[in-house]
This record gives structure tokens, sequence and C-alpha cells, in this order.
């Protein structure tokens, strides 16, 4: 099936210049490298042009020609044509291996950079910064192997905290507070930052390898990578304890994976093809079980994929047999195989997790039940009768039991609270009567249809409903429900609830008509209002201790209004009796309920944050977000505004020229930039592609969002911009292209410079901070700052500084308590003898 392709099909992907090439002028793109190195040539140094330039066939005509201009016919003109057709490819070669070498050197060194730029001073703050609260705390919880839910895929999570223990976490740190102190604890937070910065810095090397792998120029290259370098808000994101530094590097790297298969389409079915594409597909599996942002990851390589199979299909040189084939491995790498991954990162995430903890409440019992420490006893299967004790739980949420205490509503009845309470108590019994007595001598079924009452047997009060509006649900359909009695009192017809069983377990008929332990699913109906007992998600306040709302609720839709008993007990009941519990549910069962729990939670973050933003601000960087603020000293999330503006910039250009050239087209004006039209606009295509489907999805959303969302979309802008660059310099001889490229990234670095003390959290004095507010809606707090920088370094805070240092050096080896080497305690000494003259000159001479 290979043979259909004994030659590249002459079509021109994102990535391929075009064929036609006039080799006798400036070559204005680059000519990718045959090879499987993710790098390509540039022929701005002519060295791959003249390579193949074919001007020897015509020196051959010349030099052999005679006097007449007729062809000599005594010289061997094949061997000639082989020597020479030998040199130019042994110098065609040549020139690909400088390529490549050149380009490795330019990764190596924008690697290296980016290590400066991301690890400077990255042991600082050494406190709690924004959301390490959640993700250093999930590291303790996996450290513990207790199970907690987290909204996001556990990959990162699990990254993470695999870095932490082997760095010597101790788990008993909970990360609870932002602002708290890493040092006297002794916690190793500054390799779980490198770890991360590791990964972001990652990205800057893989952006140039992708543009290079694209087709780009050098130049143009080289500006995509020093402006991710240089980008403020990825600095800060990619230096702390957070989710985001994997999700970018892995979206980066499939990137990158997918532009090196395509770079393969002209030798389909072969080793590097394959390779490509099962990494492109590995890609997809880890960047979407870091978060699920990385499903905008997956439809940008859908979106690719399905273009090129078309393109394939368009081709009558490719049989349905091979396009088949195409279509089946592309389905297994790309759907199949991410998959698969995906499910693996929760496997291993289930097994690392096999204890109860804080996140049980949020699972079904059936998967509590799997968990070491929450497992439930056998409980007796036979039919609950009259008198029985029991624990009565709602079917809708995981809410927990029906549950009251000792404490009265602040309004309404002000009678006692009846909630939903996620743990077994002793505050969740409750004692099944009769209608009309209370005595049980006989065994008696309550069975479907029945009136009963419901006896809260620590409080001695009967649950309860009357025609009161309820605390927080005030609605007029919604009724109070509480308990209510005293001694001697024998109730009333509030008291009364009908059994409504409405499902059944269908391998016990009998649980269908008799109210069954675990088996039976009932309404309880109120008899005197007909409204349904009913509980959803809603917390009550402070007075209700945060637990579940409970109402009666007229026309309720079913689910919310459902419960079933998990467990009873009576001394009735003969001790052989038969015993039940809930069935362990299998991985597939436990993968699909966790992955609804996430969603539903994630849906309804909802609340509003004093930094939150709209998508729509982001591209225009309105604002940012507050991270971080301790000892006069400031860390605020905010972009590089000229790689946001200009990345914006890109997007809008090109999406105005496109319209541009397609109106022109209409009316018959082709204009082709010298034939490389369709290689910008399909190069082009594919990251503005990226661009839109890792930003539009979050207008669908309405949970809390936050700038840092955007850095995905960011990234594919940035890309953009290079393509924008390169073409804005296709006319331009390599030094000039070379210098427009110095004047870009120069401008970068200083607006870089001026936003360095918020980045990493750095002195600066209020003035310098006012000065720096560009735009009204940048909301940095300028007044913790000090009026002049020499009140950081005064002499009271020497030496806890120097402490602080050695602390932090202990901790970073695990142990806080062992003693410097004498060598290293004689540098500290040196410097903080610099640091107290330096110091007394500060106090002498006062500057800003």
């Amino acid at each position: 099936m290979a043979s259909n392709y004994s030659k590249p099909l002459q079509r021109h992907s994102y990535y391929e210049p075009p064929a036609a090439v006039d080799y006798n002028s400036k070559p204005s793109h680059v000519t990718r490298s045959d090879d499987h190195i993710p790098v390509s040539i540039g022929t701005d140094d002519h060295a791959y042009a003249s390579a193949t330039r074919p001007d020897f066939f015509r020196q051959r005509r010349a030099k052999h020609a005679g006097a007449d201009g007729e062809e000599s016919d005594d010289v061997d003109l094949s061997m000639d044509y082989d020597s020479k057709l030998y040199k130019a490819q042994q110098k065609r070669h040549m020139a690909k291996k400088t390529a490549r070498t050149r380009d490795w050197r330019i990764v190596g060194a924008l690697t290296l950079w980016a290590c400066y730029i991301r690890f400077w001073k990255i042991w600082q703050p050494s406190s709690v910064v924004f959301d390490e609260v959640h993700f250093g705390g999930f590291a303790s919880k996996y450290i513990k192997t207790r199970f907690f839910m987290d909204v996001h895929p556990p990959l990162a999570k699990m990254l993470i905290a695999l870095v932490a223990k082997l760095s010597g976490l101790d788990s008993s740190f909970d990360f609870k507070d932002i602002g708290k102190d890493y040092i006297e604890p002794g916690v190793p937070y500054i390799p779980i930052r490198i770890f991360c910065a590791l990964t972001g810095l990652l990205v800057v090397p893989i952006s140039y390898m992708t543009m290079r792998g694209s087709g780009h120029s050098i130049a143009a290259s080289a500006v995509v990578a020093l402006m991710v370098c240089y980008e403020n808000g990825l600095i800060t994101n990619n230096r702390l304890i957070l989710l985001d530094p994997p999700l970018l590097f892995f979206t980066a790297a499939t990137t990158l994976m997918w532009v090196n298969f395509y770079n393969q389409q002209h030798r389909p079915f072969q080793k590097w093809w394959y390779i490509w594409l099962v990494m492109t597909g590995l890609g997809l599996g880890l960047t979407v079980s870091c978060k699920w942002v990385g499903l905008f990851t997956i439809a940008t390589i859908g979106v690719s994929t399905v273009k090129n199979l078309w393109e394939i299909w368009g081709d009558t040189r490719i049989s349905v047999q091979t396009f088949l084939r195409h279509f089946a491995i592309r389905a297994a790498c790309l759907i199949a195989l991410p998959i698969f991954v995906y499910m693996l990162m929760f496997q291993i995430h289930f097994q690392s997790l096999p204890n109860s903890g804080e996140g049980d409440g949020f699972m079904s019992p059936q998967f509590q039940q799997t968990l070491d420490g929450h497992s439930m006893a056998d409980t007796p299967v036979e039919d609950i009768v009259y008198g029985s004790k029991v624990f009565i739980r709602h079917v809708a949420t995981h809410g927990g039991y029906l549950h009251s205490h000792p404490h009265n509503y602040p309004s309404g009845s002000k009678q006692q609270q009846v909630t939903l309470y996620p743990h077994r108590d002793d505050n969740n019994w409750w004692v099944i009567q009769k209608k009309d007595t209370e005595e049980t001598t006989d065994i008696e079924n309550v069975k479907n249809g029945d009136i009963i009452r419901l006896l809260h047997q620590s409080t001695t009060t009967r649950l309860h409903s009357h025609d009161k509006r309820p605390s927080m649900t005030d609605v007029d359909y919604h009724n109070e429900v509480s308990t209510y009695g005293f001694p001697g009192f024998e109730g009333d017809a509030n008291d009364y609830w009908r059994v409504e069983i409405i499902d059944y377990d269908r391998d016990d008929a009998v649980s269908k008509d008799r109210l069954r332990t675990l088996h039976s699913k009932f309404r309880l109906v109120h008899q005197t209002s007909n409204c349904a007992l009913f509980s959803h998600s809603v917390k009550l306040p402070e007075w209700g201790w945060g637990q579940q709302e409970v109402t009666c609720i007229k026309n309720g839709k079913l689910p919310k209004t459902v419960w079933y008993i998990e467990f009873t007990e009576n001394e009735q009941l003969s001790l052989d009796a038969e015993k039940v519990n809930y069935k362990r549910p299998g991985f597939l069962s436990k993968f699909i309920e966790l992955n609804k729990v996430m969603w539903n939670t994630n849906q309804g973050l909802t609340a509003s944050h004093p930094y939150d933003s709209r998508p729509e601000s982001w591209p225009m960087l309105r604002r940012g977000i507050n991270f971080w603020g301790k000892d006069h000293r400031h860390i605020y999330l905010l972009g590089n505004p000229l790689v946001f503006w200009g990345s914006a910039a890109a997007v809008f250009v090109y999406v105005l020229l496109k319209v541009a050239f397609l109106l022109l087209d209409k009316r018959g004006y082709h204009t082709e930039f010298g034939g490389l039209r369709k290689f910008y606009e399909e190069s082009g295509g594919f990251f503005l592609a990226g661009w839109l489907l890792h930003y539009l999805p979050f207008f669908l959303m309405g949970r809390q969002l936050f700038l840092h969302h955007y850095m995905p979309a960011l990234y594919f802008g940035i890309l953009l911009f290079g393509v924008g660059f390169d073409l804005l310099t296709i006319r331009l001889v390599t030094r000039k292209r070379m210098m427009a490229a110095i004047v870009v990234v120069l401008c970068v670095v200083c607006v870089y410079r001026r936003f360095i003390p918020i980045t990493y959290g750095e002195p600066w004095t209020r003035d310098s901070c006012e000065s720096a507010k560009w735009k009204s809606t940048w909301d940095f707090d300028c007044i913790q700052f000090h009026d002049n920088l020499s009140a950081y370094y005064g002499t009271q805070e020497t030496v806890p500084v120097f402490e602080k240092a050695q602390n932090a050096i202990k901790s970073y080896f695990g142990n806080k308590d062992r003693e410097l080497p004498a060598e290293a305690v004689d540098v500290v000494n040196i410097v903080s003898d610099i640091d107290s003259k330096v110091t007394d000159n500060l106090e002498n001479n006062t500057t800003d």
C-alpha cells in the first residue's frame, strides 16, 4: 500500500513550503529537514538552496557544447552527471547537518537562559502562595493515602505529590492558608517549585522547535521562544506549586509531536511516522489528565486530523484500503490511546488513595465501600418493621443521612433543625413508629402506603412539617421541616408521613411492596400538606453547621425526594437474619462516578471571587490575579502586556487578512506572496485554530474563571505572532531580519523588567508601582510597598533574612535541625558582613 507514496504528495500542509521554489532568488521561507530530528534547516544561510540549485545541469551543457553550439558526442555525460549529482547530495547532507547542529545549539542556549529566568530566587516567597493552598495540600493527602475529591484529573497532582514525597515532605503540613510559613516547619517547597518551574521552562525550547518544525525562520522561532521566556504571567505561574506548568508543558509538547508527525506525511507507515503519531496520542492523554483544558488540545489536533484525512481522501492515487488504514491508525493513536492513558491515571489515583478521607462525602455509598476505614458492616435485609432504628439516606445528593441535633432554627418556627449530615453519627438514628401508637408488641412490616411517624432517638422529638417557610429556601412551595415534641406530648397530625415505594431491587421482588434495607427506594409524603421530604445542595450557614438543607416540597421532582434505608437495628429480628451490603463497584464504575462528580462540582463553582475575570477581558489583559502579599512585597499574576497585545494583534490581523484575501480572490485579484501564501495561511491557520479552540469554549462556562485559564490560548497566540513576524520580514535579508527580531525581543525584555517586582515578589516603591499601572483596571496594591528601597534593607531585618536563608538550605536537604557545613557558614557570614555595609551606606544615603 505504501507504494502509493513513492513520491511526496503535491499538496501543502501546515508545515510544508510550496514545491515550486525560485532558486535564483533569496529564499524567503525555511525548508524542513527530511530527517526525524524535530528541528529544521534554515535557508537563510543559502546552504540548502545552493546545495539543491540545479545550475550544474546548465553548466554541463555549456561546457560540453561544440563551437556550433552542438553538444559533443565524445564526452561521457552520464559520468559527469553522476559525479555532480553526488556532490550536490553531499553538499545538501552537510547543509542539513550544519543546520541541525545550529538549531540544537540555539535550543540549548534557550533552555539554559529559561532556567535562569524561571529559577531566579525561586525560594521566595518562603510561604504559601495562592493555589499552593490546594495543590500543596493535595500532595499531603497523597502522602497520607487518604481519599480526596478535586475538580481536576489527577496526573499533575500526582507528579507534584511524587516530587514532594521524594523531597521528604511531612504530610502533617496542610498548606492551609496563604502566607503560611514554609521555613519553620521545614517544608521542602524549593524542589517542588523547581519541578513545576522545570516543566514550565521547557515550553521555551519546545516553542522554538515547533516553529522550526513548522517551516519558519530562525529569527521568527527565536522571537517566539523569547516571548514565551519573558512572559511575566507564565513566569509567575511556572514558579509556584500549581497545575498549570505541567498542563502547558504537555500542551506544547503534544503540539510539537503533531508537527513532527505531519512532517512525515510523504513517508506514511514508516518508523518515525508511527513514533510521532503515537507520541501525539500519548501527549493528548497526558494533557487531558492534568486538566480538562486538555480537551481543547484534543479538539485542535482533531480538527487538523480531519483536514488531513480529507486531503488524503481527495487524492485519487490513494486506494480506499490505504485510506481506511490511515483512518484506523489515527483513530487508535489519537482516540483510543488518549482514553487509555486518561483512565490509567485514574487507576493509579485510586491505588494511591486507598483510605477514607475528606472526599468521601462527595461519593456514593457504593464508592465509599471500596475505601478502607469507611466500609459499612453488613445489615439485615429482612423487612423493616415498626420499632426498628434506621439510618435514612438521601439518593440524589451526597449530602448524607437524615439528621437532627439539639439546635433550633433562628427564624420560622424556631423548632429543632433537620439537616443532611454526610457522616455516620448517633444523631442519624430514627425510630419508625405507627401512626397512632408507639407500641410494637408484634412484628409488623412497614408497607407501601403506610402512614408512619419518625422519632429522633437522641432528642425524642418527631419529624415534623408545617406551613412555614424554610430559613434558606424562602419560597411558597417549600415548607419547613423540623423535629418537635416534649415529654408527655403524643404529637399531632403534622408528624404523619406516608411511605411511597417508587423503586426497588429487581432481584428482590418483595421490596416493591414492603420496605426493605437498601433495596427499597421511597418517598415520605407529608399527610397534611401533601409535600414530599426533600433535600438539595444548599448549605446552611454557621448556625446550621454548614450541613445540607432539608425541606418539604410540593410537586417536587422525584430524584431529590427519594430516600432509602441504609442500616437498621431491631432486637426483634433473629440473629441469623439474611445480611446485605453495598456491592463494591469495579474500576469502570468508580471512574465514571468520579468524573461525574468532578463535572458537577466544577459546574457548581459559580460564586464570585475578588480576582476572577471573564474571557473577553483576557486578550487585552484587563486585570490580573493577586497571588500573595507579605512583608511589603507583592506577587500579582500579570502578563507581559507586549506579549498579550502582540499575540491578540496577530490573531486580529490574520483573520482580517484572510477575509480580505477571500474577497479579493472572489473579484479575481490573486496575491500569492511569491508562491508562499498557502504555506503561511495554513501554518497560521493551525495556530489560529489552537488559539480559538483554547479560548472560545470559556465563553460557554458559567463557573469562576481567572486569567491563568488563558495561558494555553496565549501560547498559540504567540506562535501565530511568529508566523506574522516571518511574513512581515519575508523580503528582508538575513541580517535585517535578525535586527528586526532583536528589536522585538528587546521591547519584550524591557516590559518584562518593568514588572519584575510583582512577578517575583521583589522590593518596589509606591511611586514606581503607581507609574507601572498602565491601565486603571490593574488592581495590584501599591500601598503595601515602602516609599523607598532602603526600607527593605534595614539592619533589623538583616539577621532574620540570613537565618531564613540557612533554614531554607536545611529544609531543602530535608532536615532543618542539621548544622550547615563550616564552609557554608563562612560564606553566609561573609555575605552578611557585606550586607551590613550596604545597609549602612543605604541609611546614610537614602535613595529611591
